[in-house]
């Protein structure tokens, strides 16, 4: 019998685009097609877990190397918990606030993951949910150290998460030469702004990737949110839990892993004035996002 091939998946785009709660209504779509599943929560946060889990947080890989003083005194039990559809959850945590880089708890989490023996041979995917942009070392590991082989960016018809996730593209493109990391589409989490379909099915074209899958604005997400639950759990029959399976077949059935082609700023520009994103005349967004 052919052995089994562990797919590892990172999930990025702009902070505050739904990045968390899409990863994880979609890994329980994957659950529900029988997928054993290890999610890493790489934020600070510490909330790329929480549905899964029913927790408002769970103990971090960081909050208890400081409560030990040492890695190496951490037990793979301290930090890693079962969810829903027995999906195994691991958060890494952060520095405490104002001290240090955020990004050295998710090298730490990963590391520390491999060596206890996390990654065990029963599982079909690995999930990475990564904090927003690629904005340093540590948070660019699951590409950077050949982790993670296929990048979701999660996006929407917003000028700034287009911006996010063509320069998550350009860090893409820096790792794919010397390592297997490839981007595997763009998942449009709406937000109802004009002709986003479209906006974002243009804008994959030109990246070179495709819109995997577009998933509609619904009040049953926030719903199953406040009770800590992903929709597919707490209500698997309304529609938008079937949006995540068909969103999780799709990533089960994907074979379309590319090279990215980033788009240079002033042929994003030009794109947005092409759906009336940004008025022509309207310069004053073009030196924030070249400053950033």
């Amino acid at each position: 019998m052919a052995e089994k091939k562990l797919r590892q998946i990172a999930i990025y785009g702009k902070g505050g685009i739904g990045k968390s709660t899409t990863t994880q209504n979609t890994v329980a779509g994957l659950a529900s097609l029988g997928k054993k599943i290890l999610i890493i929560g790489c934020d600070p946060k510490a909330d790329s877990t929480r549905l899964i889990l029913h927790a408002k947080a769970q103990s971090t890989v960081m909050d208890k190397v400081r409560e030990l003083g040492t890695v190496e005194d951490l037990e793979l039990e301290d930090v890693l918990k079962k969810g829903y559809g027995d999906i195994m959850c691991v958060e890494s945590g952060g520095p405490e606030p104002g001290v240090g880089c955020a990004g050295r708890g998710v090298i730490t989490a990963i590391n520390f993951l491999e060596e206890e023996g996390a990654y065990t041979p029963d599982l079909d995917y690995v999930f990475y949910d990564v904090l927003g942009d690629v904005v340093c070392g540590g948070f660019a590991m699951p590409i950077r150290e050949n982790k993670a082989q296929e990048i979701y960016i999660v996006v929407s018809g917003e000028m700034m998460a287009m911006y996010a996730a063509n320069n998550i593209c350009k860090g893409i493109v820096k790792y794919a030469s010397s390592g297997s990391v490839r981007l595997a589409g763009l998942i449009c989490n709406s937000r109802n702004t004009d002709c986003e379909a479209e906006l974002i099915e243009a804008l994959a074209a030109k990246l070179g990737t495709q819109m995997i899958h577009f998933v509609p604005r619904d009040n049953q997400v926030q719903r199953a949110e406040l009770r800590r639950m992903t929709v597919i759990e707490y209500s698997p029959e309304h529609k938008q839990a079937g949006e995540y399976r068909t969103l999780a077949q799709k990533i089960q059935d994907n074979k379309n892993f590319v090279i990215p082609t980033p788009l240079e700023m002033e042929d994003l520009e030009d794109l947005l004035m092409e759906f009336g994103i940004m008025e022509a005349e309207d310069e004053s967004i073009v030196g924030v996002v070249e400053n950033a």
